[in-house]
Formats: structure tokens, sequence, C-alpha cells
């Protein structure tokens, strides 16, 4: 899905709202993959913030609802996972 919506996305929607997207698609992809780079959390983390802010900016409020702004903590759960991985 994280692949397929850009494609699908590609000349239906104006630009700005296609790039957020886009982005969004990008930054699930980067969290989903089999090997997460520790070093890069920080940066996907910000994106993150980044990313809702435009959704924000381009669909209207009631968009916004709690299972999109969990999107914000999954990068700090994949810390937390992580941190207890090595531990153990």
């Amino acid at each position: 899905m994280q692949q397929l919506l850009v494609v699908a996305i590609q000349d239906i929607l104006p630009n700005k709202v296609r790039h957020a997207i886009t982005r969004l698609c990008f930054f699930l992809n980067a969290i989903c993959s089999k090997v997460i780079d520790p070093v890069k959390l920080d940066e996907l983390e910000n994106e993150a913030t980044i990313i809702l802010c435009q959704l924000e900016m381009y669909f209207p409020p009631s968009f916004s609802d709690i299972m999109v702004h969990l999107i914000v903590h999954l990068v700090r759960e994949i810390k937390l996972c992580g941190t207890q991985l090595s531990d153990t």
C-alpha cells in the first residue's frame, strides 16, 4: 500500500497534497522496513511532525483524529523496542 498509493495519486491530487501524502508513504515505508538505522530515528521523528503539520494544512480539521496523531509516537515506540532488545 505504501508504494502503490504514491502511484495511484500521481495525477489526481494537487501537488502540495500529493507531496504530503507521498512523504507519509515514505515515512511509513522507512519505519516498516526490516532494518532501521538507529541514527536516523531522530530524523524520522522530526519528519513525522512535519508531515502531520502538512496534512493538517491541506485537510479539514475532522481529518486529524487520534489515529492520525499516533503517527507522532511510532518512532518513540521503535526506540523503546530497540532499547529493550539490546538489553536482553
